[in-house]
């Protein structure tokens, strides 16, 4: 996305956010830093890099299914670094990771959520949208 056309939004999500390296996009496409690019792009978001960011989460599509244990392990150590920046907000770019983490974040009761990073884009362009329709 980043090297089509890209106009930034000019709206505000004031969110402190980091970013969660989805495997298959880091480690097969080694596609690591245009999402944080997008991330970066967003007026009033603070991108905070998580320790380990690259390390898998634990879903691996049917991984937490047939190696529930050791999918939990690394989905509570993914809880942990996210924990640990502070960020209101897990950036991912894959449904697998997005729902793992998300149901890890609520069965310890961590109060961070999980996102698209497109939808954090599209919060921004929305928010732009209805400022200049007013």
């Amino acid at each position: 996305m980043v090297d089509l056309p890209f106009e930034p939004p000019k709206a505000s999500v004031d969110l402190r956010v980091t970013y969660q390296d989805p495997c298959h996009l880091a480690h097969v496409q080694r596609i690591t830093e245009p999402p944080r690019r997008i991330l970066r792009s967003i007026p009033g978001l603070e991108l905070v890099e998580m320790p380990e960011a690259e390390v898998c989460c634990g879903s691996a599509g049917v991984y937490s299914l047939t190696e529930r244990d050791m999918s939990q392990r690394l989905g509570r150590r993914k809880v942990q670094n996210v924990a640990s920046t502070g960020a209101a907000v897990m950036a991912t770019a894959n449904p697998g990771c997005a729902m793992h983490v998300q149901g890890i974040l609520r069965t310890v009761g961590e109060k961070s959520r999980v996102m698209y990073v497109v939808d954090l884009l599209d919060e921004a362009y929305t928010s732009e949208a209805e400022t200049a329709a007013r």
